[in-house]
């Protein structure tokens, strides 16, 4: 697990004693009882607090975002936090701490539901902030190919050959033939275009709001029909045989859903075929996570099943829908090893306590949401409503 010689000085403090709690410290270790997580206790999956103070604070600006602030900055921890948040996903107990903070919520709530934050005037803000923000952390935690998206693993025991089971499960899917056209919208650092136009033989558009990405993706598919491009996919002309979108779509906002899957339609060739890999919760939920928001993905919104479901109709017609979300889960454990490996050489590049634990509780915050079945990774594949294509499926 975690590289004890990367992580901030407080991880070797002892916690506070615990003979007399606050009324905030009492209800935090009442509700952790309920998800078997000791304040102060000697497991895994405990929690040690250095600096109690910040559970008031918890409970009056908004407990999710509070309690990963505090985590950053050192006032707790814990050795195994995938497997903590894993027990607060699976007993709810963010649901109950997000009564608390009331105001905050309310304002993350109305600028979802009032705000269209993935306008195209804010299309590009995720690129500068998270994809950006250097392509030598990528290279080290991701596979050879740079996938930054849920691997397969039904055939796989390491990451590579996770990654490479997805890429070439995806062109299966999609019937690729040598020859047709494929329209790769955010197509990351150009692994899936590279994958699909050396292997398959595939003319391959690939666009992208991330300039790094961009330029990465560029050098990856040189010599190969693939041409990336930095561009909004709702400004795009032309037509495909096949288009395919890898980890975007929780970019694009509920209130843009009709209008991605109207550019889709137009897009696609009429006996055409899309595919869909995105993340997703069968819950909905109002507004975004202030964690991802803040630090992370800005922007970012998690798609429900109904949304997908009724944004669709009436454009596309669903032939296959397929759930593998324990796989992210995986995948992201893998990341967060590699990256652990990887921080004392990249640990000069950021700001070394606090980058290194916002992304470990990045990673293992979302391992866990996966773990706990909360998050759910869907491929879904569509055709045009008036194909008379017979589609069958595979894993």
């Amino acid at each position: 697990m975690a590289n004890t010689t990367s992580a901030p000085e407080t991880r070797t403090q002892t916690p506070p004693s615990t003979d007399k709690h606050t009324a905030a410290e009492q209800f935090f270790i009442e509700l952790a009882a309920e998800a078997d997580i000791r304040i102060n206790g000697d497991r895994p999956w405990d929690i040690r607090v250095y600096n109690p103070s910040f559970l008031s604070r918890a409970l009056s600006s908004g407990a999710p975002l509070a309690f990963a602030e505090a985590y950053m900055q050192g006032h707790w921890d814990c050795d195994h936090i995938d497997e903590m948040m894993t027990r607060v996903l699976h007993a709810h107990l963010e649901r109950r701490l997000k009564k608390f903070g009331t105001l905050q919520l309310l304002k993350a709530y109305l600028s979802a539901a009032v705000i269209n934050k993935q306008d195209p005037n804010r299309a590009f803000k995720v690129g500068e902030v998270h994809y950006d923000i250097g392509n030598d952390l990528y290279r080290r935690m991701l596979d050879s190919r740079m996938i930054y998206s849920c691997a397969y693993w039904a055939n796989a025991d390491n990451l590579e050959e996770a990654q490479y089971q997805k890429l070439d499960m995806i062109c299966r899917k999609l019937e690729l033939k040598p020859g047709m056209t494929l329209l790769d919208i955010g197509c990351g650092w150009g692994g899936l275009a590279e994958f699909a136009a050396r292997h398959y033989g595939a003319r391959v558009t690939g666009i992208t709001i991330s300039r790094e990405q961009q330029r990465l993706a560029q050098e990856h598919c040189a010599g190969l029909p693939v041409e990336i491009r930095l561009v909004d996919y709702r400004a795009l002309q032309g037509q495909f045989d096949r288009i395919v979108s890898v980890g975007m779509f929780e970019h694009v906002g509920h209130k843009n859903y009709r209008t991605y899957f109207e550019t889709v339609d137009r897009l696609l060739a009429d006996d055409g075929l899309f595919l869909l890999h995105t993340i997703g919760t069968d819950r909905e939920q109002n507004g975004v996570d202030p964690f991802i928001e803040k630090y992370i993905f800005p922007n970012g919104e998690i798609p429900c099943r109904r949304l997908i479901n009724d944004s669709s109709l009436g454009l596309l017609r669903m032939e296959d829908w397929h759930n593998f979300g324990p796989d992210y889960d995986r995948t992201l454990m893998a990341w967060w090893r590699n990256f652990d490996a990887a921080w004392p050489e990249l640990k000069d590049q950021y700001d070394q306590g606090h980058f290194y634990r916002m992304w470990k509780y990045y990673l293992l915050s979302c391992a866990a949401y996966f773990r706990s079945r909360e998050g759910q990774l869907w491929q879904i594949v569509y055709s045009k409503p008036d194909s008379m294509r017979e589609y069958r499926s595979l894993r």
